[in-house]
């Protein structure tokens, strides 16, 4: 069982950065790959990133390429996004989410564990 708790979103002005963590429990942390997904009002939920255990392969959503990044720390069981020139259309819930293989964490993989989510919004 994985347990993953976002943090670190909030309201930003266009063109700002943020920086959000998840901070996952279990000693097997290392092992799942890891993504980054988001839902805004009304529409459905999308990928946004994904990052292979060891950190070495990520994978990115064409929104998106460019300007965030995602990365792990498996000795902090955390995963992060580090989100740079934020649009309006970014304004989201982002979740984390832990797959057991690389490929269930891109886009139409099976994902084992769901965040609650953290709400980023972005003024314009």
């Amino acid at each position: 069982q994985v347990k993953l708790v976002e943090s670190g979103g909030g309201l930003v002005q266009a063109g700002g950065s943020l920086r959000l963590s998840c901070a996952a429990s279990g000693r097997t942390f290392g092992s799942y790959a890891m993504s980054w997904f988001r839902q805004a009002p009304g529409m459905e939920r999308e990928f946004v990133a994904a990052i292979n255990w060891g950190g070495a392969l990520t994978n990115y959503a064409d929104s998106v390429k460019g300007r965030f990044t995602i990365s792990r720390d498996n000795a902090k069981n955390t995963v992060y996004l580090q989100m740079n020139s934020l649009r309006p259309e970014d304004t989201a819930v982002y979740y984390c989410a832990a797959a057991s293989t690389y490929r269930d964490a891109k886009p139409s993989g099976t994902i084992n564990y769901w965040g609650q989510g953290t709400q980023v919004t972005v003024s314009s």
